[in-house]
């Protein structure tokens, strides 16, 4: 091969990674407008519109709904999961998670407080997002606590939408939230270990790009934190 065809193919390759940047900062830019505009309406709605659960039905409804609803929660879940991609014990971290979150809604049932719940939540978000954007990560054991010491405050905030209610929907409401969380999180680690199988090189990974989103949910969240 010539040094003219080798200087082609280098500016090729230099000119579709400049494109593959200037794709992703444009849907980045795109992406951040879109959480903007859709924060207070997020930070706003919960499930059964604010009504304490009565029965198990609504307790269980309630409980899937919440890690749905509240974005920041949603985002953090699915980044628990991409950070476990690779790992043996992946699926043991939102394991942690969840048990932890349901301690933290026992502290907010026993009228205890966790104070500054709401921007360590959506620090939590802007932490894992930043560990997928630039693709370094704790050990495992390291990532389990941190996961852990978020589920606190994440279930601290869940017990909100529960306190007041009778035996029956609450637990429902601890199962619902519980079932959906593991879930979630195994379904991005399942997603995310199928995706580095097909995208063995790419410009910018896939997870980077979910990295930057939740990065973007959680910067979102704690500014309106802030400002609220």
């Amino acid at each position: 091969m010539s040094k003219i065809e080798v200087s082609r193919q280098q500016s090729k390759r230099t000119g579709i990674h400049q494109l593959g940047g200037r794709r992703f900062a444009a849907s980045g830019f795109l992406v951040c407008l879109g959480l903007l505009s859709a924060a207070g309406k997020a930070i706003a709605h919960h499930a059964l519109d604010g009504k304490i659960p009565s029965n198990f039905f609504e307790g269980f409804v309630s409980g899937l709904a919440h890690p749905i609803i509240g974005l920041d929660h949603f985002a953090f879940i699915v980044a628990m999961g991409l950070l476990a991609v690779g790992l043996s014990r992946g699926a043991l971290i939102p394991a942690g998670f969840i048990l932890t979150a349901l301690l933290g809604t026992g502290i907010h049932l026993l009228g205890l407080n966790l104070p500054g719940a709401e921007m360590i939540i959506a620090g939590s978000a802007i932490a894992f997002g930043v560990m997928l954007f630039t693709q370094q990560r704790p050990n495992f054991i390291a990532l389990t606590a941190l996961a852990s010491f978020a589920g606190l405050f994440h279930g601290y905030a869940y017990g909100e939408s529960i306190v007041g209610a009778q035996m029956t929907p609450l637990l429902a409401y601890l199962l619902g939230f519980s079932l959906i969380q593991y879930a979630i999180s195994l379904l991005a680690l399942l997603i995310g270990n199928w995706t580095m199988k097909k995208f063995t090189r790419p410009t910018f990974s896939p997870l980077q790009f979910a990295g930057f989103v939740i990065c973007s949910i959680g910067t979102v969240f704690l500014t309106s934190s802030l400002l609220g």
